[in-house]
């Protein structure tokens, strides 16, 4: 998620509000505990604030009272910083969910794949799986990081195994059909691309097996059901899905 997607909710908004927001963007999701002055008005234009250039953001900051805090200087610039109710007051501001440290490490560890990834449909499922996971809906931040992941296998099984795969695949669906383009694994079902690509050696067992579990995740949350996923259970389908597929 871009500073200035984070930001449009406040569009309209007061000045201390964005002020607040990039402060709370770069602690959560840049790994940046404290900025200066300069950093927030640069960040603001960036992100393309409406007049960013003419606020005037240490008056902003200095009448913000309890929401922050100075934690020292950087070479003779104060830094500023969110203090816990300026991190309330933002995340009432844009209805976002309690703090979890799990999410906050799981958004960053996509982001990180996604910025490696060179397939830009792959990298969009990632990059609709990030903003799904910062606004805490687990359901479909992991039926979108299902979609990128399985898409990637089937690149792999369709690039490095093209000779064998369709052999593989009516092995466990002899009615499937035959698979000579990306877009057929559409015909196809995951669970039988999985068969299929521990048919070809590209997963072992084990492999295949963990795929299954994050499959039949993918699946409850997919489906219309009742059926919630918690933020560990969320956490552990990124790990196993990132570890197998991508790492």
């Amino acid at each position: 998620m871009t500073l200035g997607e984070f930001l449009a909710p406040l569009a309209g908004g007061s000045q201390r509000e964005s002020c607040l927001a990039v402060l709370y963007y770069q602690q959560h999701y840049q790994d940046k505990a404290a900025l200066t002055v300069e950093e927030i008005r640069d960040a603001l234009v960036r992100a393309r604030v409406p007049r960013a250039s003419k606020i005037n953001v240490a008056d902003v900051l200095t009448k913000s009272g309890a929401l922050v805090d100075s934690p020292g200087v950087s070479g003779k610039r104060r830094l500023w910083r969110l203090t816990s109710s300026g991190e309330k007051h933002i995340r009432a501001k844009l209805g976002l969910p309690a703090s979890t440290p799990e999410i906050e490490h799981d958004v960053a560890t996509l982001e990180a794949l996604a910025a490696k990834v060179g397939d830009q449909v792959v990298r969009d499922y990632i990059l609709e799986s990030i903003k799904c996971l910062s606004v805490g809906a687990l359901r479909a931040a992991i039926v979108f990081l299902w979609t990128g992941a399985v898409r990637t296998l089937q690149e792999e099984a369709l690039t490095k195994h093209h000779a064998a795969l369709n052999g593989a695949i009516t092995k466990h669906d002899p009615k499937a059909r035959p698979v000579n383009k990306l877009e057929d694994f559409a015909y196809i079902r995951d669970a039988t691309t999985l068969l299929a690509l521990q048919e070809l050696g590209v997963l072992d067992k084990g492999e295949k097996t963990t795929l299954g579990e994050a499959l039949d995740l993918r699946n409850r949350c997919g489906h219309p059901t009742k059926y919630s996923p918690g933020i560990k259970k969320a956490s552990s389908f990124i790990e196993d899905v990132i570890g197998l597929v991508w790492a």
